[in-house]
C-alpha cells in the first residue's frame, strides 16, 4: 500500500501540468476566437441566401453590390481572427513547452542515471505535445463544441432539414467512436514499436566505431531493421483500420450535403423552402461536419500526442527534478563518508556495502580494486551522480542532498572512466560549456599538463570538437577531460582511471597536476588498477566485492598488499612493486 506521502506527491501536478494550467488564459482566447471565426462561418450561407431569394427576384445590383462588400469585410475578418487564432496557439504552445522544458531536461537526466538504459525521447515527446497543440490537430477539437449551433439554424430553416443533420451527425460520430476503438491499440503499439527503434539506431550510432572494427555493421543494421519492420508493420496496420473511418467520415459528410440538397430541393419543390435556403443548408451542414471528419482524419496525431504526454507525466512522476535546496556558503575540501551503502534496484544485490572513509585538505585518496568492485559506483556517489540507498556522503558535515547541483558542480571536479568532449571548442570544454574564462581555462590546461598540446591543435583553443572525428585522439580527450575536471580548482577532484589512455608524458602531467592540488589545499580520489598512478597517494581503500578491505596510509596498505601477493605465491620475500 502507498504511503500517504507517496499518494500526496503523485497528487501533485507535475511542470507540465502546471505549464498547461497556467496557459489556459491563451487557450481560453483562442477559444473564444473560435466561437468567433464559427460565428463568422455563417457568411457564406447568409451571402447564398440573400442572393437567391432577393438578388435573384428584385434583380438589384445595388443590393447585390452592398451585400457583396459586406460579406467580403467579413470574410476578412474572419481571416484575421483565423490567423490571430494560430498565433496565439503556436505561441502558447510555444510558451508551455518552454515552461516545462527545464524541468522535462532535468528529469531525463535524472531518469539516465537511474536508467542507464533511458534516452532522450521524453524531450521529443514534448515537441510532439508542441507541434499538436501548436498546429492543426487542436482546431477541430475547438471548433466542435460550435458545431451543434449549425445544425440548430439548419433546424430553424427547417425541421426536416434539422432531422437529417443530427442523423448525419450521429452518423459521424459513431464513425469517430469505431474508429478510437478499432485503431487506439494499433496506433499505441506502433508508436511504441516506433520508439525502440530509434532508440536501438540512437545505440548503434552510439557505438559506431566499435561496430565498424568488429565488423558488427551487418548485425546492427539487420537488428534495427527487425525493430523497424515491426513498427512499420504496426503502424501500416493502424493507418490501414483509420483510413478506412477516414474514408467512410468523408463519405458520409459529401452524402449528407447531397442529401440535404436534395431533400431541400423536394422542400423548394413543395414550397416549404426558398432555393436560397437550400443551398445554405448544404453549406451550414458541410461547415458542422467539418470538425468531426477532421477529429477523425486527425485521430493517428491524437493518439501519438497522448501517448507523449504519458510518458513525460510518467518521467516527471517518477524521476521528478530536484527542488533546489538552501544556499550553503563554499566549502573546504574535507570529504567523509559513512556507512555508504548502494543497490541500483530494489531487488538488485548491492554494489558498495558499508564503506566509510574520510579525505581531508591537501590529502589524496586511492582507490583499488578488482572488476566490478564498486570503483566507479562509489565514484558517481562521491560525486553526487547517485544518490546512497543508505549511508551519507557528506561534504564540510553537509550531505550532497543539501547542496545546490549547479553550486555544488564548481565545487566538484569529474574525469569518468569513459571521457568524451561536446561538440564545441577545446576552451569551451575546459570551462564546462559555461562563456569561458581565458585565464582560468590556461591556467586549468597548464595544471593538467595540455596547454602545449593544446596549442599544436589546427585552432589552438578555438579547435572545434566533433564527436566522431579524428581530431583528437583518446589520450588527448582524456588530458582535456583532466583540464576540465580541475578548472576553477574545485574542492573535491574524483579521477576514476585517470592514466588508462595516457603515455608517460601523459602520467608525469597527470602526477605533477596531483601534487599541485594537494599544495592547493584540495582532496582527491583517484581510482586505478595500476599502482604507478597513486604514488602521491596518501591513503588506500581496497575495495573486494563492494565491501572495504583494507584502508589506511598508502604505504602501510600497499604492503599488506605485497604480502598478501606474497603468501599467495608461496614467496616468503614481500613483492615489491607488484601489483595489487
Amino acid at each position: 500500500m502507498a504511503s500517504p506521502a507517496s499518494s500526496a506527491k503523485s497528487d501533485e501536478k507535475t511542470a507540465l501540468q502546471t505549464a498547461l494550467t497556467r496557459a489556459r488564459g491563451g487557450f481560453g482566447i483562442a477559444m473564444a476566437l473560435s466561437f468567433l471565426v464559427n460565428l463568422l462561418m455563417l457568411v457564406s450561407p447568409l451571402y447564398m441566401l440573400q442572393a437567391y431569394d432577393r438578388v435573384l427576384t428584385s434583380g438589384s445590383t445595388s443590393t447585390l453590390l452592398y451585400l457583396t462588400i459586406i460579406a467580403a469585410i467579413a470574410l476578412l475578418v474572419l481571416g484575421v481572427f483565423e490567423a490571430l487564432r494560430t498565433a496565439i496557439l503556436t505561441r502558447t504552445a510555444a510558451w508551455s513547452a518552454e515552461a516545462a522544458r527545464d524541468s522535462v531536461l532535468s528529469s531525463t537526466f535524472q531518469a539516465k542515471f537511474l536508467h542507464p538504459d533511458s534516452s532522450s525521447q521524453p524531450v521529443r515527446d514534448l515537441k510532439q505535445v508542441q507541434n499538436f497543440l501548436s498546429g492543426q490537430g487542436v482546431t477541430p477539437i475547438l471548433d466542435a463544441p460550435w458545431a451543434p449551433g449549425f445544425i440548430v439554424i439548419i433546424w430553424i430553416m427547417h425541421p426536416s432539414l434539422g432531422v437529417l443533420a443530427i442523423i448525419s451527425a450521429i452518423i459521424l460520430a459513431a464513425i469517430g467512436i469505431s474508429n478510437e476503438l478499432f485503431t487506439r491499440a494499433a496506433m499505441r503499439d506502433a508508436n511504441q514499436r516506433s520508439v525502440a527503434s530509434m532508440e536501438a539506431l540512437d545505440s548503434a550510432l552510439q557505438n559506431a566505431e566499435v561496430i565498424e572494427a568488429m565488423g558488427m555493421r551487418g548485425a546492427a543494421i539487420a537488428r534495427w531493421k527487425a525493430l523497424d519492420t515491426e513498427a512499420s508493420a504496426s503502424g501500416e496496420l493502424a493507418a490501414e483500420r483509420s483510413g478506412f473511418f477516414t474514408g467512410a467520415s468523408k463519405f458520409v459528410r459529401l452524402s449528407s450535403q447531397m442529401a440535404v440538397l436534395g431533400l431541400g430541393a423536394l422542400l423548394v419543390l413543395q414550397g416549404e423552402l426558398t432555393a436560397g435556403g437550400m443551398v445554405a443548408a448544404s453549406i451550414l451542414l458541410g461547415r458542422a461536419l467539418a470538425p468531426l471528419e477532421q477529429l477523425i482524419g486527425a485521430w493517428k496525431s491524437l493518439i501519438a500526442t497522448l501517448a507523449s504526454y504519458g510518458r513525460v507525466q510518467t518521467l516527471l512522476r517518477t524521476a521528478p527534478e530536484a527542488e533546489k535546496p538552501f544556499d550553503l556558503p563554499e566549502p573546504k575540501a574535507n570529504i567523509s563518508v559513512r556507512s555508504l551503502y548502494y543497490k541500483p534496484a530494489p531487488d538488485a544485490p548491492p554494489i558498495l556495502s558499508n564503506v566509510s572513509f574520510d579525505v581531508k585538505e591537501g590529502e589524496c585518496l586511492g582507490v583499488i580494486g578488482a572488476s566490478a568492485a564498486g570503483k566507479t559506483t562509489l565514484c558517481r556517489l562521491l560525486t553526487g551522480v547517485y544518490m546512497p540507498t543508505a549511508g551519507e556522503v557528506r561534504l564540510d558535515n553537509a550531505e550532497l542532498s543539501f547542496w545546490d547541483r549547479a553550486a555544488l558542480g564548481h565545487h566538484m571536479g569529474y574525469l569518468p572512466q569513459s571521457v568524451d568532449l561536446f561538440n564545441a571548442t577545446i576552451a569551451e570544454n575546459i570551462a564546462r560549456l559555461g562563456n569561458p574564462d581565458p585565464e582560468a581555462v590556461v591556467a586549468a590546461a597548464q595544471l593538467a599538463g595540455v596547454h602545449e598540446m593544446i596549442l599544436h591543435l589546427t585552432d589552438g583553443y578555438d579547435t572545434r570538437y566533433v564527436q566522431g572525428g579524428r581530431v583528437i585522439s583518446a589520450g588527448q580527450r582524456q588530458r582535456i577531460g583532466l583540464a576540465r575536471a580541475v578548472y576553477g580548482t574545485p574542492k573535491l577532484i574524483v579521477l576514476d582511471e585517470p592514466n588508462s589512455n595516457l603515455d608517460a608524458a601523459g602520467e608525469a602531467a597527470l602526477h605533477k597536476a596531483v601534487v599541485a592540488l594537494k599544495k592547493a589545499g584540495r582532496a582527491i580520489v583517484i581510482v586505478a588498477h595500476r599502482r604507478d598512478a597513486l604514488a602521491n597517494a596518501d591513503k588506500l581503500v581496497v575495495l573486494r566485492g563492494g565491501q572495504i578491505a583494507a584502508y589506511g596510509p598508502a604505504a602501510d596498505v600497499f604492503r599488506q598488499l605485497d604480502e598478501e601477493v606474497a603468501a599467495r605465491r608461496g614467496n616468503p620475500r614481500l613483492v615489491s612493486g607488484g601489483k595489487p
